[in-house]
């Protein structure tokens, strides 16, 4: 049954609005997820990164997945959880320095990588939430990232083309969100966020705080909840550091 992504309208005018909220984050992904599936999920390092429901993947068991991040997590966290359990047969991503395990997997042939520059990245995911199949761009023409991808020249400069991208399931983590669906996103935790909410072909919200509807501003909502199918409020977020630089304190001024 296809989901709902809008109030219902009946004769008299009124609207039955739909709640998207769900209690539990099991609940919110409860008859989305399959083997096989592509998965986007927002995140850039540890910063915005829905945990709780890639969490809920890793105990669901669904194996051959396709991950669509920036960086596929960290070791012991986010995405990492589905390498740990070799959940995850390929990624799309951007960077994996951080991640000893997926370099591992990806040296040893256990996981299939797809390489993007990190604009291009944002750009395709963009482009498939837009209804956009494919443009060009200028990064990555005749380096490797160019083998078997059409090449055509504008202006006497060189372009490949690169195609949109679209999920079976996206998952993005919010600041704030209504019943309705309606996202507002924090500062750098905004990254890939808005993008993948709209390039799903189902999207789940996890929120840090729910709030009633018509409490947002609506010109401070991000992603207008017409994009989101599935809101849940979570809570019992650990606060990581993914690089935690020390040096030696100065000496006191005049010490011996």
């Amino acid at each position: 049954m296809p989901l709902i992504r809008r109030a219902v309208w009946r004769r008299d005018g009124e609207a039955n609005v739909v709640d998207k909220a769900r209690a539990r984050a099991e609940e919110a992904l409860d008859g989305l997820l399959f083997d096989g599936m592509s998965i986007m999920a927002g995140g850039f390092g540890i910063c915005g990164v829905p945990e709780h429901l890639i969490a809920v993947i890793r105990d669901s068991g669904v194996r051959n997945l396709t991950v669509i991040s920036n960086n596929c997590g960290v070791d012991g966290a986010a995405l990492g959880l589905l390498l740990e359990t070799g959940q995850v047969a390929k990624a799309i991503s951007s960077y994996v320095g951080e991640n000893k395990l997926f370099a591992e997997q990806y040296l040893t042939g256990k996981i299939e990588i797809e390489f993007n520059p990190q604009g291009t990245l944002a750009e395709r995911i963009r482009a498939g939430g837009a209804g956009i199949p494919a443009f060009y761009t200028r990064t990555g023409v005749g380096t490797p990232l160019a083998k078997g991808k059409e090449e055509r020249t504008f202006n006497g400069e060189r372009f490949i083309m690169e195609t949109g991208l679209v999920s079976d399931l996206s998952l993005v983590k919010a600041w704030k969100g209504d019943h309705e669906g309606n996202l507002v996103y924090r500062k750098t935790a905004r990254n890939f966020n808005p993008m993948m909410a709209t390039a799903g072909k189902a999207t789940v919200a996890e929120l840090e705080h729910l709030v009633e509807t018509g409490t947002l501003g609506p010109d401070n909502i991000h992603t207008p909840g017409i994009f989101v199918d599935r809101v849940v409020e979570s809570h019992a977020y650990p606060k990581r550091i993914e690089k935690l630089y020390t040096r030696p304190r100065p000496e006191t001024a005049g010490a011996a």
